[in-house]
């Protein structure tokens, strides 16, 4: 069955030459010329029409990359171009992309005292300008991400690094400054490409927020390369001529963003106007009826993907000008959100399976730790809060002194009423959620004021420039979005330490959107860098986990299955719940 656009693009051929012609036989007239009675030309066929793969992101990129925006809908627009030293298939092994092979022990490629390891590129690779790729792109781009001025979101995949140096024209090797047993987070994964020294090369520092061409177009060694971007709306992609592998089946492709998930969804299941939408964040019926059409199917990845409330521990008010939700090395604590009780309640009150069942259905299970995968990492502590308890919280919150004194409904600490803002991503199930929780903390005395923003100013751009709208400044007492751990938490545990709290000094450009600074838990991180895998190391991840949960930082809620949406037609798509959706897009064809 011919798909809908194309259908549409031969009637209006059609439509064209019955304007000609005394029927419409498939043929199309060609363009008027000083002969006006020269014969109409056949119009492309099927198999010579231009192939275009369509994308729908709600949630629209800022920039195609993940160096200078922290959203999975940026990193999947530079997946697209931009490649790393290796990848994680489905399955969650690391594969090498850009290497020749990924360096072990085994291999001579991890140095027996863990203090070193070595890259070896493949031979041949090229950027999509033609220019050689070489072992000093590698050595570039952790300079470029480790400068604190250039405000990499992705730094703290360089933790623990002393230096990365080129030995030859192919060959990189990363220097850490302790043995580390798990050295694959840099250069692994779509979050942590490599790219063009050639071309970023005066990007370094504060000059990289200047560098829109660059920032906008990167060269890249993947099957694709971009030709537009417009921040927002959509990215277009054509073939990589300088690609080391086959030739990509599509000719272009078309990443769009914008609108909600709803309208994603039926682009593909209903419509079949795209061949892909992403990040399905659609009630589970709506889904199945919108299926029940034939063009597309619903399917789901699991990974380490947990939706979380996280809860801010420094003060949003917005009379502290500058110093709003800045840490200020713990002179601006919030008010009462670092009493553990308040926040404790506020989770005993939450009815997780409720959440799951009624919001995700086949992709959600409820949550209870920031670390749900790979299931040795995962901790049994926190397993209470599978069920819930609205009257244990009430009680725990009168015996703690927090109380109502002016019966009004809204208890209140030290005198501060028990008022919470609460933002995230405009979105129907994160709305519902919302309402569900809001409900639930009205329960135990607790006003809450919702507030939504368009995914693209929550995740990416600019924070100082959309900073009443960016999830990084955090101007809200609670925010709710999605994080994964990755397939080892050490990148993803590290991140949540006090040196990458996310201030004005770095841009807000750290992963710990909470802004919390623990000695124990500085001291595990500490400690799991140099722990090898085993038993050993499991026990230090679920301790590092406990500690978060019970602590409060972030109220986990559900452990998400990324939910994708494709045409029948489309063949080559491998979800894929460890690294980017779009990770084997050179095999993806109709």
């Amino acid at each position: 069955m011919m798909p809908p656009y194309r259908i549409a693009r031969r009637l209006a051929l059609c439509l064209l030459a019955l304007l000609s012609l005394p029927a419409c036989n498939g043929s199309a007239p060609e363009p008027p010329t000083a002969a006006p009675t020269a014969a109409p030309v056949e119009a492309a066929s099927e198999e010579n029409e231009e192939r275009v793969l369509t994308m729908r992101y709600w949630q629209a990129p800022s920039l195609p990359g993940p160096y200078l925006s922290a959203g999975d809908k940026d990193r999947d627009a530079g997946a697209i171009t931009l490649e790393p030293l290796a990848v994680h298939d489905p399955d969650g092994n690391i594969v090498p992309r850009l290497a020749a092979e990924v360096p072990t022990l085994e291999n001579s490629g991890l140095s027996p005292d863990l203090m070193s390891m070595t890259w070896k590129l493949k031979d041949g690779l090229k950027w999509s300008d033609g220019s050689d790729v070489t072992a000093d792109d590698v050595v570039f781009t952790w300079r470029y991400c480790v400068d604190e001025e250039t405000g990499c979101t992705a730094a703290s995949a360089f933790t623990g690094i002393e230096s990365v140096e080129s030995l030859d024209r192919l060959t990189a090797r990363i220097s850490f400054e302790a043995p580390t047993p798990y050295p694959y987070n840099a250069f692994v994964g779509a979050g942590s490409p490599i790219i063009s020294r050639g071309q970023f090369g005066g990007c370094v520092g504060k000059a990289a927020a200047t560098c829109n061409t660059q920032n906008t177009a990167p060269l890249g060694t993947g099957p694709y390369r971009i030709i537009r971007f417009e921040a927002g709306k959509e990215a277009v992609f054509e073939r990589n001529p300088f690609y080391r592998g086959d030739t990509p089946y599509f000719d272009r492709v078309l990443l769009r963003g914008g609108g909600d998930a709803v309208s994603a969804a039926r682009a593909v299941l209903e419509e079949g106007e795209a061949d892909y939408a992403w990040n399905l964040q659609v009630k589970p019926e709506i889904l199945a009826e919108m299926e029940v059409a034939g063009l597309g199917k619903v399917v789901s990845a699991f990974g380490s993907q947990v939706e979380r409330v996280v809860v801010n521990q420094t003060n949003p008010d917005p009379d502290l000008g500058n110093d709003r939700s800045e840490y200020l090395d713990g002179r601006n604590p919030h008010p009462f959100l670092t009493f553990a009780p308040i926040p404790q309640a506020m989770s005993m009150s939450i009815d997780r399976s409720a959440i799951a069942g009624q919001l995700y259905g086949f992709a959600g299970e409820p949550a209870c730790n920031v670390i749900v995968g790979p299931k040795d990492y995962v901790s049994t502590a926190n397993d209470g809060c599978l069920s819930q308890d609205v009257d244990g919280a009430n009680r725990l919150l009168d015996e703690r002194g927090v109380v109502d004194t002016d019966g009004d409904g809204v208890r209140e600490y030290n005198g501060m009423p028990l008022l919470i803002t609460f933002q995230t991503t405009a979105n129907a199930i994160r709305q519902d959620t919302q309402a569900l929780i809001r409900d639930w903390w009205r329960m135990i005395g607790i006003d809450t004021k919702l507030i939504q923003h368009d995914a693209g100013a929550f995740f990416g751009g600019d924070p100082a420039v959309v900073e009443g709208a960016s999830y990084r400044r955090f101007f809200a007492d609670v925010q709710m979005y999605t994080t994964s751990s990755g397939v080892d938490p050490q990148h993803y545990l590290s991140g949540q330490t006090c040196g990458h709290i996310q201030k004005r000094d770095n841009n807000w450009s750290g992963d710990n959107t909470s802004r919390s600074c623990n000695p124990e838990y500085e001291r595990l991180v500490a400690r799991l860098a140099q722990t090898k895998p085993g038993p050993e190391r499991e026990a230090l991840v679920k301790q590092l986990n406990d500690i978060q949960v019970q602590s409060y930082y972030a109220i986990p809620l559900v452990n998400r299955g990324i939910v994708y949406a494709y045409l029948t037609t489309l063949r080559g798509v491998r979800p894929n719940g460890w690294d980017s959706s779009l990770w084997n897009i050179a095999e993806w064809s109709r």
